[in-house]
């Protein structure tokens, strides 16, 4: 069985009406411009260092938060850093009258939702999107609830039973008995690293105003759904921009689209351009791709060629995209990953979840403590200085100075990361040692932290790894839903936009 077998068998019956409308190339890619956090910061005293501490915080709480809550109930993956993640928008509501909303691009979630008004953001302060110019928006008035007996109810709320959720939506007993009661379903409560929302579901028109490749004679409105369901959140602590979940659930944007296009769901790509913590870097967009095609063995392609990782199911946590870490290289030395990296036992601990909201990658602390050592003896070797007080202003370790830029290049050892099935990644240098200035010195520091001890916690039950958004940038990385496998291929992603959005 496939992986969006389950999926697919849910949604045929929650989105039973949903009709879908394509402009007329069902089979060819659809591609969306993501763009980055840093190219609508409002906040300009928020420097480098000041990014780099604030996603490496941020990060760790990502990851720990999923570690140490188990429960499915209480979890929701969401960006939490300015600064370090990827946005696109959608037209929600009828198409003669539509509402443009932000989300964030997350295959760590599986729920699509944004701010409906009335809403308050607490402790939104800060936020690079906050206090908003524009009030949110009412729910879609072409939107309608998702009542309390239907699936998506049921998914929304961790697969609580109908019964259940039309008792506490005040149905009666010989409605509920019945299976005829039509009230909404109730607000559902999701908490995250450092923050919260509460939200309803509904169902609506949603639009991508994406391009189609090739190009169709018009893509303004490329791809249109009917009936998606969404969520409106109503009162959300720390994040005041929706969310686009890409994870595995069956309220994932890919999985709804799957159930009626499975040609755009079945393989999805994204690329992001890379960037430094620097806006002026972000010239393009980083294309996300819906339906990326693979290449035929009759086709010449220039590009290097995908490497694939096989998916991992983790029975606690199915929505994650969890993959085997089997070791690391830094220059000619090779560490053993932690055995808790390489699989997923039945109780739902290990493995790597593949992220595209989290920015910096976390490693269990044994693992990223041989990793650190083994990366300080090489460039204590080559002569590199401690920078130690800079340790403490990024939240990243070790950093060193230098002052030599292409010396440096040449100096700092490789770092390549092993995944099972033979897929070998070797990231380039700014994806790990990225240079930058503090106290008029040049400086970079690891920039993979530690997620803490991955065993021996009683609450324990999630991933022991997360492979962040910044170590992805300048490769593609698509996510075979149908063969079940996640594949890395190094790109020029700004070209590659270009690329994808004339062809």
């Amino acid at each position: 069985m496939s992986i969006l077998s389950a999926p697919l068998l849910l949604l045929c019956t929650l989105l039973s009406l949903q009709f879908l409308i394509l402009d007329g190339f069902q089979s060819n890619p659809l591609v969306l411009p993501l763009t980055h956090s840093l190219s609508h910061s409002q906040n300009p005293n928020f420097t480098v260092l000041h990014h780099l501490k604030s996603c490496a915080l941020h990060s760790a709480a990502r990851h720990r938060h999923r570690r140490h809550l188990p429960d499915r109930r209480k979890q929701v993956s969401l960006p939490l850093s300015s600064g370090s993640d990827y946005t696109f928008t959608a037209s929600v509501g009828a198409p003669s009258a539509p509402t443009v909303v932000t989300l964030y691009m997350d295959t760590g979630s599986d729920v699509v939702w944004f701010p409906c008004s009335p809403f308050e953001c607490i402790l939104c302060e800060g936020k690079p999107s906050y206090p908003f110019a524009t009030p949110p928006p009412p729910p879609p008035p072409a939107s309608r609830p998702v009542t309390c007996g239907g699936a998506a109810c049921s998914a929304a709320h961790s697969g609580l039973p109908a019964s259940d959720l039309c008792a506490v939506a005040a149905c009666s007993l010989d409605d509920i008995e019945t299976s005829s009661c039509s009230a909404p379903c109730p607000p559902f409560y999701y908490a995250y690293g450092d923050g919260s929302l509460i939200a309803r579901l509904r169902r609506g028109p949603l639009s991508l105003p994406g391009s189609a490749v090739p190009a169709a004679a018009s893509s303004a409105a490329a791809l249109h759904l009917k009936n998606f369901t969404f969520a409106c959140a109503h009162s959300a602590l720390a994040e005041p921009i929706g969310v686009a979940g890409f994870g595995r659930g069956p309220l994932s944007l890919p999985a709804q689209l799957a159930a009626l296009s499975p040609s755009l769901a079945a393989r999805f790509s994204y690329c992001l351009v890379s960037h430094s913590f620097k806006s002026d870097r972000l010239l393009r967009p980083s294309p996300l791709i819906l339906g990326r095609t693979e290449p035929k063995p009759s086709e010449p392609d220039q590009n290097p060629p995908f490497v694939y990782t096989p998916l991992l199911h983790n029975p606690k946590h199915p929505y994650f995209y969890s993959v085997g870490l089997e070791s690391l290289s830094v220059g000619p030395s090779r560490i053993p990953a932690s055995s808790i990296l390489r699989s997923v036992d039945r109780k739902g601990n290990g493995g790597m979840v593949v992220d595209s909201g989290t920015t910096f990658t976390m490693l269990p602390s044994d693992t990223y403590t041989n990793l650190a050592n083994e990366f300080d003896r090489q460039m204590s070797r080559a002569g590199f200085e401690r920078a130690a007080e800079a340790e403490d202003e990024t939240g990243l370790r070790p950093c060193y100075y230098y002052e030599d830029r292409k010396q440096w290049r040449r100096r700092v050892p490789g770092l390549a990361l092993h995944f099972s099935g033979n897929a070998s990644v070797a990231l380039p240098r700014r994806n790990y040692f990225m240079g930058l200035e503090s106290g008029g010195r040049r400086l970079g520091c690891l920039m993979v932290t530690s997620g803490g001890d991955a065993s021996g916690e009683e609450d324990y039950g999630g991933p022991a790894g997360t492979l962040g958004n910044f170590q992805q940038q300048g490769f593609e990385v698509v996510y075979d839903l149908q063969a079940k496998r996640v594949g890395f291929a190094r790109r020029r992603c700004a070209a590659l936009w270009e690329e994808m959005s004339r062809a």
